[in-house]
């Protein structure tokens, strides 16, 4: 896909618009009049009014990418609908539909194994869309990467980066050993807040993005690794540096081959990349909210998709649960009332409900024991809506 990086709009975009008829300044936010445009002149992520329209295909419009072909065999899902769904919150209870009219989500879906119980689009988005995620891309990142360990591409979770990747030989990140980096642990001196004005220009948005120079070339430490974490994006670029490496292949080959269609996804799926066509892995993968669905699956099973081992048990065990080598990210420990483990989060101090995390409003919640997963895409992350669909999920997970 030839780089295009757009700096006109989709469509007219008036600097000053009347409301078309019955929409308020709120619901308008979002660009629903103007057919909720897409372009550069949103920026990445800044201007609401074209959130919409560039979550939801307008990257790919935008910015370089890789395609993941859909499966041969798409795992079916069935249609058990519970229309009078409802989960507490405060003295009320509440539907799906209250929580969609308060909060700006763009897609809700819940299942339980193969069995649809939710599903819910808002801002004229369809099933056949595709959402592009920001860093719940970093949580495919680590299914990939439990896949090399189990395909002895990778000899140990505690090897050094540089060994599968020799020209990261004394840098930083290539001292880091993969366990730290997927835990967010590097000891780089790097904040995310405010290096991503480097790193994204460096390594994706212009037209001489270099995800492998940014890495090799960022090395001023702060602290040894493995002793506190630091959430940023040049851990999981590392381990898509080293990923590539081992297998050979793009980020996006390899996980067409070994997780998308034997996932059983229904669509293709895409990943943007930098200039060099190298996956800017840490966001930008992009899938419709069944397959991000089917994903969610594939943790709550345990690696498992219609009785063949894509992941292994032993990563997804890996995953959930903190060794002495992971104290730092324990639950509790990096943040209060959450837990991290290698580009998962969790919001249960026992491993049992991961969730993959993405700005904005982004989730792929899992309840393991009883396998229901919600998935949510929104446009922004102000306001109380996390414990809520936390509730959402506890009164799912006892339907």
């Amino acid at each position: 896909m030839p780089l295009q990086r757009r700096h006109f709009l989709q469509g007219s975009l008036a600097a000053t618009t009347s409301l078309a008829p019955g929409l308020t300044w709120a619901q308008d936010k979002w660009g629903a009049s103007q057919g909720y445009p897409t372009g550069w002149a949103g920026g990445l992520n800044r201007e609401p009014g074209f959130r919409v329209g560039n979550y939801s295909g307008g990257f790919e419009k935008m910015l370089p990418h890789r395609v993941m072909e859909a499966s041969r065999s798409p795992v079916p899902f069935t249609d058990a609908r519970r229309d009078n769904f409802k989960y507490r919150w405060g003295f009320f209870n509440k539907s799906v539909d209250d929580y969609l009219d308060e909060w700006p989500a763009t897609g809700l879906l819940i299942c339980r194994g193969q069995d649809i119980l939710v599903e819910r689009y808002r801002h004229a988005r369809t099933p056949s869309m595709r959402l592009t995620s920001w860093s719940m891309a970093k949580s495919v990142t680590s299914l990939l990467l439990g896949i090399c360990l189990d395909r002895k591409r990778i000899d140990s979770y505690d090897d050094l980066a540089s060994k599968y990747v020799p020209e990261l030989a004394g840098t930083l990140h290539g001292s880091t050993t993969l366990r730290n980096l997927s835990n967010m642990s590097s000891g780089a001196e790097v904040l995310h807040d405010r290096d991503n004005n480097t790193i994204y220009p460096s390594a994706f948005t212009t037209k001489t993005a270099n995800v492998f120079s940014t890495v090799a070339n960022w090395n001023q430490r702060r602290q040894e690794q493995g002793l506190a974490y630091n959430y940023n994006e040049l851990c999981p670029l590392t381990l898509g540096i080293v990923i590539r490496k081992v297998m050979g292949m793009s980020m996006s080959e390899f996980a067409q081959q070994a997780l998308w269609q034997p996932l059983g996804a229904e669509a293709s799926a895409t990943w943007t990349t930098d200039a060099e066509r190298n996956e800017f892995n840490c966001i930008g993968f992009a899938a419709t909210l069944r397959d991000w669905a089917r994903l969610g699956n594939l943790v709550a099973n345990r690696g498992e998709v219609a009785g063949q081992q894509v992941v292994s048990d032993a990563w997804i065990t890996e995953c959930t649960t903190w060794s002495p080598l992971d104290k730092q990210v324990r639950y509790g420990a990096a943040m209060l009332g959450r837990g991290y483990k290698a580009h998962m989060w969790h919001w249960k101090a026992d491993g049992s409900r991961p969730f993959f995390n993405g700005h904005h409003g982004q989730r792929v919640i899992i309840d393991i024991p009883t396998k229901t997963v919600l998935v949510h895409t929104a446009l922004e992350h102000e306001g109380n809506w996390q414990p809520e669909l936390h509730e959402m999920i506890e009164a799912a997970s006892r339907v």
